[in-house]
């Protein structure tokens, strides 16, 4: 099976599947409808009264916050002079494909649409840099780790509710199982080691998983140490990062009720700058196995 590239800009194969998941195909569709419009010379306005919508559906549309209707591509494609049948028929199948339900579609019960957003970009990236203060990565966590955190605090979660959390956060590390797997860089501070989650056994656990996967060329894990007193970040962030053109890089803050997604090119900047003077600051991928190491045996002293 080979690979091409269509006419919104994603490499699809030859039996028409599009290699990146369903957001990143909304994001890309959306990106070269900008494009489009903007070669024409239509406002956005003008392109939402052509499908019956306004300039802000425009927008949206073009950001690719919201789904697409293929009545309504087709009638874009028509007002911004693509009538190429064979060029419009990739636009459509990319519609189509950008439409299905992802895996997570299953959780939607328990994951809200933010987050849902975020695994959708998750899948499609091809570098993760993530930079936590409280919790292992979730990427990187063990399932009694992540099970840990989904019941904590939570007395009243039923139990099939709990593991079904867990399901979803083993899923999302089959990333590291697939052919084009994405680089994860990350960096935890040192209090995460020490902060029992679930109690010593699992930390230890965690632990040891820790020092497995980091073993793998994809994934680098470096540790902030306390006595560097402060890091240039306030607070915990994501930044995702793509191999499709058409797709900005965006930065992840998870807050309480929601979450933010920045992709304006000066915000991205900001936190690529503090994610370079975190690599610098941090202990190196190797100190870092020794870190964990030397946590490892006074764990088990302590046990």
């Amino acid at each position: 099976m080979s690979t091409v590239r269509n006419a919104g800009g994603l490499d699809v194969t030859t039996d028409g599947a599009a290699t990146g998941g369903p957001t990143a195909r909304r994001l890309v569709l959306g990106n070269q409808l900008r494009r489009l419009r903007e070669a024409s010379g239509i406002s956005r306005e003008d392109a939402g009264y052509e499908i019956r919508g306004s300039g802000s559906k425009i927008s949206r549309l073009e950001l690719g916050r919201v789904g697409f209707k293929e009545r309504d591509v087709a009638d874009l494609l028509t007002l911004y002079g693509v009538t190429d049948e064979t060029e419009r028929g990739s636009f459509l199948e990319l519609v189509r494909q950008s439409n299905r339900p992802g895996w997570w579609h299953r959780y939607s019960d328990l994951v809200p649409s933010w987050f849902q957003d975020y695994v959708g970009l998750e899948e499609s990236a091809s570098r993760i840099q993530t930079y936590e203060i409280q919790f292992v990565p979730g990427l990187l966590q063990t399932e009694n780790y992540a099970r840990a955190i989904a019941s904590q605090g939570r007395p009243e979660a039923v139990e099939d509710e709990v593991e079904r959390r867990v399901r979803l956060r083993m899923h999302r590390q089959r990333l590291f199982t697939q052919p084009n797997a994405p680089r994860l860089w990350a960096v935890i501070d040192e209090s995460v080691l020490h902060r029992p989650i679930g109690g010593a056994e699992v930390l230890l656990e965690q632990i040891d998983h820790l020092l497995d996967i980091t073993t793998l060329p994809s994934i680098s894990l470096q540790v902030l140490p306390f006595d560097l007193g402060r890091s240039g970040a306030e607070g915990a962030f994501t930044i995702l990062r793509f191999a499709e053109q058409e797709i900005p890089d965006i930065v992840y803050l998870e807050h309480l009720s929601g979450a933010l997604y920045l992709d304006k090119a000066e915000d991205v900047e900001i936190y690529s700058k503090v994610s370079h003077r975190l690599a610098v600051d941090a202990q190196t991928p190797e100190a870092t196995r020794r870190t964990l190491q030397a946590t490892r045996k006074a764990l088990r002293a302590a046990s």
